[in-house]
């Protein structure tokens, strides 16, 4: 039986496991999934060879971005994010080889396609993370201009929230949540964007999934905003890492 798993920590309420063991199931797929939660990314060689059967797996947070360093190689695409989600293992040859690969670029590109419109052109990227390297790749593919958003301004890389005006609000008029904010248990976080110059015009995309509205989607649900979590991106991301560890 081949093995595949999630490294990241903490991993107690991980979409991952319970989507491929569905999947192996539906698929009469004979693999196992599990959750590798370390809690330092220098215990990922450690877990490698105490399993043996392991040909995949992938990679949440906090270790998208440190994780590269334990890679042989990445696709053309993780490089140039700097970050990566998804590895495939090569044990031919007596040797172990870790190849990184970046699919949520492809999840979330997938996913928002089909709600963008013609004034849709410009996005705030809410955090600066390892996830959001892959939604700003995904957003200048689709022709979207991406400008970074965090705590605190980074000179010719983000601006703060403070700094959010009306003016800003309007021009922008895609807001991606990046962050963990609002993920379950911790419900009632919200990243602290000035709402009230939302409008039927924006279109929020969260990240999260779990729950399924948050804080965030709901406050732009109540201003006329079209929202969108994550749930589809997962999905999309899962299926398109099973086939980089399934194919030759």
């Amino acid at each position: 039986m081949q093995k595949y798993g999630l490294i990241g920590f903490p991993l107690s309420h991980s979409f991952s496991r319970r989507f491929f063991t569905a999947y192996f199931a539906d698929n009469a797929i004979d693999a196992e999934y599990l959750n590798f939660e370390i809690s330092d990314i220098s215990l990922l060689p450690s877990v490698i060879h105490e399993h043996p059967e392991l040909t995949g797996f992938n990679v949440t947070i906090p270790y998208k971005e440190v994780v590269i360093s334990y890679l042989d190689s990445c696709d053309p695409n993780a490089a140039a994010i700097k970050a990566v989600n998804t590895v495939k293992i090569d044990r031919s040859n007596g040797k172990i080889q870790l190849k990184g690969f970046n699919t949520d670029l492809i999840g979330f590109r997938d996913s928002i396609l089909p709600l963008l419109k013609p004034h849709h052109r410009k996005a705030l990227v809410l955090g600066t993370g390892g996830a959001s390297k892959a939604i700003v790749a995904a957003l200048k593919d689709l022709s979207v201009t991406p400008q970074l958003v965090s705590r605190e301004a980074k000179s010719g890389i983000s601006i703060s929230y403070a700094q959010l005006t009306k003016e800003i609000m309007e021009e922008f008029t895609v807001v991606i949540n990046t962050t963990p904010l609002g993920t379950y248990p911790k419900t009632e976080g919200y990243p602290d964007i000035p709402y009230e110059f939302l409008g039927k015009n924006h279109l929020l995309f969260d990240l999260v999934y779990n729950p399924p509205v948050t804080r965030f989607l709901q406050k732009g649900a109540d201003r006329g905003a079209t929202t969108k979590n994550g749930s589809d991106m997962l999905e999309l991301q899962a299926l398109a890492a099973w086939k980089i560890w399934t194919e030759e």
